[in-house]
């Protein structure tokens, strides 16, 4: 048996949050230049104008209930292209190594035998609260954050995500993908100890001109949503530092594009 031969490499390319002013300068080159672009559900339209025109585009998006492909099949479709592509670009909304399952993907090429390399994205746990006028931290509020995800999958290494543990870990929180288990989550947190009163805001669509937000407390969040039909693709952010919204929301960045 002769061993496969791969021309190419495949690169792992964070598209970040949606706003395309904010893919990085290396992850446009690399799309200016691919010959095979497989990407996410989430990468907006104007950063898919980003790739080579002769590239081969290849949706494989995951929504809940609805995959384009499968992973293990996004993962073959990768080594295959490497063979006969020298530039295999996966674009991954926000970032590969961030609940993007861009590490079992690099396992998986690296198995094989194929050059791979990641290119990190702007993740939406960071820029949608800024977009939202939220920072993380600060001085007066926070000097801790913890991010997690509110959406497991089944057959992992552990079995839930010990929100008893994460309500006390830091002063800021940030779920991911946590709209569809916000009852159970947020009941977690209170019986841990968190305040009804604690601040929460979810953000849908974080940094992208259609961009919605939420306020809520830990109390009220799950009647507003439901009132609201607040849903998924959104964060959520819960802390203190939510309350600077009200003061710093009016210096959301502008909405740009990136330098043709």
């Amino acid at each position: 048996m002769t061993k496969t031969q791969f021309v190419g490499k495949v690169y792992l390319v964070g598209a970040g949050p949606g706003d395309p002013g904010l893919l990085t300068l290396k992850g446009k080159a690399l799309l200016e230049c691919a010959d095979v672009v497989v990407y996410d559900a989430l990468v907006s339209e104007t950063i898919l104008h980003c790739i080579n025109p002769e590239a081969e585009k290849i949706h494989a998006g995951k929504r809940r209930g609805h995959h384009s492909l499968l992973q293990t099949e996004t993962t073959q479709l990768l080594i295959e292209k490497a063979q006969t592509h020298a530039i295999v670009v996966r674009l991954k909304g926000g970032d590969p190594f961030v609940f993007g399952r861009g590490g079992e993907e690099m396992e998986d090429l690296v198995a094989a035998g194929v050059q791979v390399e990641v290119v990190p994205g702007v993740t939406s746990g960071i820029a949608a609260p800024a977009y939202a006028g939220i920072p993380l931290t600060h001085r007066n509020f926070s000097s801790s954050v913890t991010f997690v995800t509110g959406h497991e999958s089944a057959g992992k290494y552990r079995p839930n995500v010990n929100w008893q543990a994460i309500a006390h870990s830091a002063e800021t929180i940030v779920i991911y993908m946590g709209i569809h288990n916000l009852s159970h989550i947020i009941a977690e947190l209170l019986q841990a100890g968190l305040s009804p009163d604690t601040p929460i805001a979810f953000i849908r669509w974080g940094t992208r001109p259609e961009q919605e937000q939420l306020f809520a407390t830990l109390e009220t969040a799950i009647a507003q949503v439901e009132a609201q039909g607040f849903s998924a693709p959104a964060i959520a952010v819960i802390g203190n530092v939510v309350q600077l919204h009200s003061t710093l929301a009016h210096c959301r960045p502008s909405f740009v594009l990136p330098n043709g």
